[in-house]
């Protein structure tokens, strides 16, 4: 009823000057004259009354607009619910930007649980962005926080996911159902700070350790989910040990390949380096900076739409003699070689 009276009271006003120029037209003495001051009297009501028009279309549709972004931004805060600051002992801070100029709709999603399997992070980046995207990262991310509790490794949520995106993609988009995927990682963080992973075509992430990065490379990533079927073994991929303040960076596809107005790609990695050289005490330090750094390499216009997440070490345990964990901190991440694979 309110919406109704919303758009009776838009339409109201343009009624009213439609009214009083056809009015004008038929009961104006002025308006029956041929001679050429009558006929620009004319012209000027009916230009004023066009223009009046315009305006108020254009009021009506732009409070439609931002009616619209108020109830997509409501639904992605309530997907993309804030993260606590700290999951059992791990500090989390995250931010996301949007590719729609003025709209806080995206298409990438993250989310931190904390499991009896250890804390379980999701990063992921849908296909395409805005609204449209809304829903297959609803199925995505309900997936998860259900899967991750219940599954005992991560190819079992990986397997769940799967499915549920199937399921979603034939329903919602039938006719295009085999050109969706999401990219995803899943990361598992374990008491000791051991760290697993499975990758489906998304970024591999980074670690910061005492004013370091590093890229954890352990190998190629399997295809973004929803392209082709998962493999029959997914065995997890080890990506060492996050030891006491070190922080693992999460991000989408988004952020390292923003460009600038010359189409030079974002240096990532550089600007990581420059994030953690004085060693800041706060992952949302590091985060500020990194999206300061984007926004203004993107002039504030972001090609795609740009999620990082951090999860800095807060457990403050000695690991060294923590077995496998402490030994595959020193594994290589960048050069190429396979970290261990758990299996």
């Amino acid at each position: 009823m309110i919406r109704i009276r919303g758009r009776v009271r838009s339409l109201g006003l343009p009624t009213v000057w439609g009214a009083a120029a056809v009015t004008y037209k038929l009961a104006c003495p002025l308006a029956q004259e041929t001679d050429l001051r009558a006929r620009l009297v004319t012209s000027a009501v009916f230009f004023a009354v066009g223009t009046g028009l315009i305006l108020q279309v254009r009021h009506a549709l732009m409070r439609e607009l931002r009616q619209m972004r108020r109830v997509a931004g409501a639904a992605q805060r309530a997907l993309l619910r804030p993260l606590p600051s700290r999951v059992d002992g791990l500090d989390v801070a995250a931010v996301q930007v949007s590719a729609e100029r003025g709209a806080s709709v995206g298409g990438d999603l993250y989310e931190v649980v904390a499991t009896e399997h250890g804390v379980r992070a999701v990063m992921g980046d849908v296909r395409g962005h805005g609204i449209g995207a809304l829903g297959t990262v609803a199925a995505v991310l309900g997936c998860f926080r259900e899967a991750a509790h219940y599954e005992e490794d991560l190819g079992g949520v990986l397997r769940r996911l799967e499915r549920a995106l199937d399921r979603h993609l034939r329903q919602e988009h039938p006719a295009s159902a085999a050109e969706e995927f999401v990219t995803l990682l899943l990361v598992e963080i374990r008491p000791d700070g051991e760290m697993l992973a499975l990758n489906c075509g998304h970024p591999w992430p980074y670690r910061l350790s005492r004013g370091r990065v590093e890229q954890l490379a352990p190998d190629d990533p399997h295809p973004p989910l929803g392209l082709f079927p998962l493999p029959t073994a997914l065995p997890t991929l080890n990506l060492g040990c996050l030891e006491p303040d070190d922080a693992l960076f999460l991000h989408t596809d988004g952020a390292q390949d923003a460009r600038d107005a010359h189409g030079r790609f974002f240096p990532l990695a550089t600007v990581l380096e420059d994030a953690v050289r004085d060693e800041p005490d706060s992952s949302h330090t590091v985060l500020g900076r990194v999206s300061t750094a984007l926004r203004h390499h993107t002039r504030g216009e972001p090609a795609d739409d740009i999620a990082l997440l951090i999860l800095t070490n807060g457990r403050h345990m000695s690991l060294r003699g923590a077995g496998n964990c402490a030994d595959s901190h020193d594994a290589p991440a960048v050069d190429g070689t396979p970290l261990t694979q758990r299996r």
